[in-house]
C-alpha cells in the first residue's frame, strides 16, 4: 500500500467526523458561492481552474454531476443487496462492510463529458469547461472481496450496479456496468469515506463504487443493489448513452449507438491553472495539473508561443497510479499577448492532441488547448458589463414542459441549432415531458431562437 500524507485540512476533517458522526457540516457538501453552477436541480456544479492548484481537491470545491434529485438514504435502513450469478445472494449492512480489509486510493474522479463546452459543431448536454473533475482520496472494501463473500460464479461476465437515485419522468434508471475483470481487480473499490471522512451525500453516501482510471458514469452513487450477470446488459445507459465511438468520425456526423462502444477509461489531460488571462512582465510561474487514465502521467511540455517551440514542466507533489500531478514551468515573460498550451503523455505513451477529436456526445475531451494571456505592467481594463437581454415572454406550456424536471440553467448553456433542439424535445418528451402536441412548435421555436449557436 502507498504511504500517503494527510495535511492539516484532512486530519482536521476526519477528526470532526469522528467527534459528530452523522451530522452535515459545510465542508460535506460543495460550496455553490465557489462553483459555477451549470444546474442546480439536478445539482451540476463544476469547479473553477483555482482548485487545480490543490493535490487533493476539498469537498467543498469537488465537482458534482447529478442525472436526478439526490436520494435521502437512512443509514440504519440501508443494506447493499447482491444477487445473480452468484452462491450466495446476500444483503450487507454496513458494519458487514466495515469488518472487510479497508482499503484507501487517491484517484481522480472525472465526467466523461468534461470539456464537452469546447467542441465545434456544439453538442447537446452540460456543457462543463475544465472542472468536472477532481482528485480524492478514497477508502472503502474491494468490490473483488464483496463479490468472493457471495460466491461469484465463474459465468459471470458483467457486474450491474443500481443506486438508490429515482428517474425522473420516464427516464431510464441510471444503472451501469462494468466487466468482471474489472470488478475483481484489487483498486475497483466500494468506498465510504472521501478525502478521510464519511462519503457525502452529494457523492454517493453510504457507498459508491470506485473504479479508477475511468470515467465517472461507472463510479455509480448510492449504491444499495450489486447484481452478477452471466450476459451482456441491455440497458439504456449501457446501450445507448456514454457510449463513443471506436475511430475518429467528420465533426457534426451522426452515429448509431450500435456503432461504438462503452465510455470506459479517461484520456491522458492536463489543465493549465494560472496565470488566468494576464500576468505581470519578468518571472511567471506557469502551473497545473495533469492526469490519465490507469498509466500514470510520466511528463507535461508547456509551450509560450502557440506549440512552436516547448519546454519540460516540473512535476512536484506526490505521485499514485490513479491521481493527478501538480506541473509548474518558470516562465521569464516580456510584454505581449501569448498562447499558453501545456501537453501531458502518460507512461504508455499517449499524448494530448493538438487537434480536436471530436465524437457525436461530447465524451473525453482532452485537446491540448491553447489559452491566452496578455502580459503587461498594468491589467487590462475590465469591459463594462452589458445590459441584460430583455427577458422573451415564455411560449404556452414551456414551464409545465420544462420545468418540472429542472429549470432554464440547462437550456442556458446549451447554444444548439434548430434540429438538435428538435431533437432534444423528441427525447424529453419521451423521458415524460408534458409538451403538449400544440405547444410544441412555439416551444422549439422558442429555443432555436433564444438558445442558439
Amino acid at each position: 500500500m502507498e504511504r500517503i500524507l494527510i495535511n492539516r485540512r484532512e486530519l482536521f476533517a476526519t477528526a470532526l467526523a469522528a467527534a459528530l458522526p452523522g451530522v452535515l457540516h459545510a465542508a460535506d457538501q460543495a460550496d455553490v458561492s465557489r462553483m459555477t453552477v451549470l444546474s442546480p436541480r439536478p445539482e451540476d456544479l463544476e469547479m473553477p481552474l483555482d482548485g487545480f492548484t490543490e493535490w487533493i481537491t476539498p469537498i467543498d470545491r469537488f465537482f458534482v454531476r447529478s442525472h436526478v434529485y439526490t436520494p435521502k438514504v437512512n443509514l440504519s435502513e440501508w443494506g447493499l443487496k447482491i444477487d445473480g450469478v452468484v452462491g450466495q445472494p446476500m444483503t450487507l449492512t454496513m458494519g458487514d462492510l466495515k469488518m472487510l480489509p479497508r482499503v484507501e486510493l487517491v484517484g481522480v474522479l472525472e465526467c466523461a463529458g468534461n470539456g464537452r463546452s469546447f467542441y465545434r459543431p456544439r453538442i447537446a448536454g452540460a456543457q462543463w469547461a475544465f472542472g468536472s473533475v477532481g482528485n480524492g482520496r478514497w477508502a472503502g472494501v474491494r468490490l473483488r472481496d464483496v463479490l468472493q463473500k457471495a460466491g461469484i460464479k465463474s459465468s459471470a461476465k458483467e457486474i450491474l450496479f443500481d443506486g438508490a437515485d429515482v428517474p425522473l419522468g420516464k427516464m431510464p434508471d441510471f444503472q451501469r456496468t462494468i466487466p468482471t475483470a474489472k470488478a475483481l481487480h484489487p483498486d475497483t473499490l466500494l468506498a465510504y469515506e472521501m478525502n478521510g471522512q464519511t462519503l457525502p451525500i452529494q457523492h454517493g453516501f453510504p457507498l459508491r463504487v470506485i473504479t479508477p482510471g475511468w470515467a465517472s458514469d461507472s463510479w455509480v452513487k448510492w449504491l444499495q443493489h450489486i447484481e452478477v450477470l452471466d450476459h451482456e446488459f441491455e440497458g439504456f445507459w449501457m446501450k445507448s448513452a456514454y457510449r463513443h465511438p471506436t475511430h475518429p468520425v467528420p465533426p457534426g456526423t451522426a452515429v448509431d449507438p450500435s456503432e461504438m462502444i462503452p465510455v470506459t477509461a479517461l484520456n491522458v489531460k492536463s489543465v493549465i491553472a494560472v496565470p488566468v488571462g494576464w500576468a505581470k512582465p519578468g518571472p511567471v510561474r506557469v502551473q497545473g495539473t495533469a492526469w490519465s487514465n490507469t498509466s500514470p502521467v510520466s511528463k507535461v511540455d508547456v509551450s509560450t508561443d502557440g506549440g512552436q517551440t516547448w519546454k519540460r514542466a516540473k512535476l512536484t507533489g506526490q505521485q499514485t497510479r490513479y491521481g493527478w500531478r501538480i506541473w509548474q514551468h518558470d516562465w521569464k515573460a516580456a510584454e505581449g499577448s501569448y498562447a499558453l498550451i501545456s501537453r501531458a503523455t502518460n507512461m504508455a505513451g499517449q499524448t494530448q492532441p493538438l487537434s480536436e477529436e471530436w465524437n457525436p456526445s461530447g465524451y473525453l475531451w482532452n485537446t491540448a488547448q491553447p489559452v491566452a494571456v496578455t502580459i503587461s505592467a498594468q491589467a487590462p481594463s475590465i469591459a463594462e458589463t452589458p445590459p441584460a437581454a430583455t427577458e422573451t415572454p415564455y411560449p404556452d406550456g414551456y414551464k409545465t414542459a420544462c420545468f418540472s424536471c429542472h429549470d432554464e440553467h440547462m437550456m442556458q448553456q446549451q447554444r444548439l441549432s434548430g434540429a438538435q433542439w428538435d431533437r432534444e424535445i423528441n427525447k424529453m418528451t419521451g423521458w415524460g415531458a408534458p409538451v403538449k402536441a400544440q405547444d410544441r412548435a412555439a416551444i422549439l421555436n422558442y429555443l432555436s431562437n433564444r438558445f442558439k449557436q
